[in-house]
Order: structure tokens, then C-alpha cells, then sequence
């Protein structure tokens, strides 16, 4: 189904005979339906990111930000669709009144070989890899800005001296007033890393203890339950906001760690020779593991087996 009439569908903009076609679309496949559903809940995240206004106005701009984001969602499509999950919706009690009850807490949900990329009320671009989940709020308190990650993410802060930014994760949280930054914490992994590309973070326990600064080029990351300051190794692993999964004279492990990350799925090594081989590369995350695996055994040599059923890669 054409991607433009289903946004035309979803804004309520169709004709009967359109109507009609799109109906019968959806009844025909449960797939179809799943795919509906999915661009259903791109278009509400960006409805519930904007601020309250009278009922005119707001039509008009939902009407508007479905068509400015028809290129966004049909590249999405493209790859898959990107399940955005929205919960704690509240209702505003007045256009112009604002408190704490009429907060409404989002959680968006990327699933494994997928990504993300939303922008906050205070123009914060946030991208978000595979496997990771975000909560935000529709609109910031006055004192603070603080959203929660599971996964990995790359910030673009807008910044606001008044108003600091937290992000807030399993273990640490990461306050900033304005940067550039990729975390990577995955909750119940033990991964935790922050590299900062401009500005100043700190980052400090979530019990409120003081906190480790780092500067532009460092990265900070967990070390046998410690935090650890270095300057950044390989740039080139952010290159995953773009839909770029990349290997630099990495292990063989780090490797097939960051596929079962990415990928959700098990890989066995069967043979012990080949956790002493060396990967580097730069390959698509829409192209797949089996790709990825079938240009890396060209330079290096292994065989692979994959059961489907129980979502397992056996190397040897």
C-alpha cells in the first residue's frame, strides 16, 4: 500500500473511494495491519511532542506534520517499521494551564536491527540504536530536563543554563547544559560508556554522589564496577545513528557481541582459533547479520549455520 495515502488515511484527509481501498488493504493480511499500526504510532509521537493549542490551531498542525515527516516515515518503512510505544497519555486541563498532573510520560521502543530519531520540545535531537528504549516527558518541568535510557543513544542537547539536561540510566546518570554526546548503556549487560564529541558532561551514580566531568574527545566508561576516563578510540562507531554498523581491528568477540546486541539474536563459536582473528568493516544495519557475516569470512576464514527457529548463529 502507497505510504502516502496511508498518511492521508491516518489524517483523516482521504476520499470515500480511498477510504475503502485502504479498509480493504487492512482486512486483507494481519501483516498489513501490524504495518498500519506501526506508522499509526509514528504519527501520535509527534502529535503528543507538541504543545497544547485551541482546537483550529492544532488541526492545522497535525495536519502539517504529517506531510513534513512523509519522507521520515516512508525510509523508516523502508527498513522496518519501529514499534513507538506511548503510555501515561494525560489529558491538558486548559490550553494555557500546566502542572505536574498534566505530564505525560513517552516510551518509545526500537526493536533489534532498527533506529530511531525523535526531537524533544526543547529541540533536542535524540537518535536511538537497536534494542533500546527511551522515556520522555511531552513537555519539561520548569527546573529540570530529564529523560531515562535502556540502550544506546546519540544526544544533540539543545541548551538552557537554567534548565540542565539528565539523562538518567541504570546505574549513572549524565547531566549536560549543551553537547554532543553517545551513551551506551544497556541495562542488565554491564555496558556503560559515554563519549562526548562538544561541550562538558558529568556524570555521576544515580544515588546523587559527586561526579567525574569529561571533556570533548573523552569517552568514560564502567571497568570492573569503576568509572574510567580515556580519550576516544574509534569515532567511527557512531556511525551507527546513520544506519552504519562499524568494525575496527576489532576481536572477533567484540564483533559477535555487537551483533547479538544489534541483531537479538545467540551466536556460538565453535572453534577457539577464531576468537584470535581481527574484524574490521563498515556495513549497513538494513542489509542484515547474514551479510555482515558472509563479507567477513572472506578475509576471514570460518563457516557459519543458522537456526532460525531458535534465533542461533553457530560459527566454526
Amino acid at each position: 500500500m502507497n505510504t502516502e495515502l496511508l498518511l492521508k488515511y491516518i489524517a483523516g484527509d482521504c476520499t470515500d473511494y480511498e477510504k475503502v481501498s485502504v479498509t480493504k488493504w487492512l482486512d486483507s493480511d494481519p501483516e498489513n495491519l501490524k504495518e498500519f499500526l506501526a506508522l499509526r504510532k509514528l504519527h501520535d509521537i509527534v502529535i503528543w511532542q507538541t504543545s497544547p493549542v485551541d482546537k483550529a490551531e492544532q488541526a492545522s498542525k497535525e495536519k502539517k506534520s504529517v506531510w513534513s515527516w512523509k519522507l521520515i516515515y516512508t525510509e523508516v518503512l523502508k527498513i522496518a517499521a519501529v514499534l513507538l510505544v506511548a503510555v501515561l497519555v494525560s489529558r491538558f486541563l486548559s490550553p494555557d494551564y500546566k502542572s505536574e498532573n498534566s505530564i505525560a510520560m513517552q516510551i518509545i521502543h526500537v526493536p533489534a536491527g532498527q533506529r530511531a530519531e525523535i526531537t524533544l520540545v526543547d529541540g533536542t535531537k535524540v537518535w536511538l540504536n537497536a534494542k533500546t528504549t527511551f522515556t520522555f516527558p511531552n513537555y519539561f518541568s520548569e527546573n529540570s530536563r530529564n529523560v531515562t535510557l535502556d540502550g544506546e543513544g546519540f544526544f544533540d542537547v539543545s541548551a538552557n543554563k537554567l534548565k540542565p539536561f539528565i539523562v538518567k540510566t541504570e546505574k549513572y546518570d549524565i547531566k549536560v547544559l549543551g553537547t554532543k554526546f553517545n551513551l551506551m548503556a544497556y541495562s542488565g549487560k554491564g555496558i556503560f560508556e559515554t563519549s562526548l564529541l562538544e561541550g562538558l558532561v558529568e556524570v555521576h551514580r544515580s544515588d546523587g554522589s559527586k561526579g567525574i566531568l569529561i571533556k570533548p574527545n573523552e569517552r568514560i566508561f564502567q571497568e570492573n564496577n569503576r568509572l574510567v576516563v580515556s580519550p576516544i578510540i574509534d569515532s567511527t562507531h557512531f556511525l551507527w545513528k546513520e544506519g552504519i554498523i562499524s568494525f575496527n581491528d576489532e576481536s572477533f568477540p567484540e564483533m559477535v557481541n555487537k551483533l547479538e546486541l544489534y541483531f537479538d539474536l545467540h551466536i556460538e563459536i565453535k572453534n577457539d582459533k577464531i576468537l584470535n582473528y581481527r574484524c574490521t568493516g563498515k556495513f549497513r544495519t538494513k542489509d542484515g547479520v547474514e551479510h555482515i557475516l558472509k563479507v567477513l569470512k572472506l578475509s576471514n576464514k570460518f563457516n557459519y549455520w543458522i537456526d532460525d527457529k531458535q534465533n542461533v548463529i553457530t560459527i566454526e
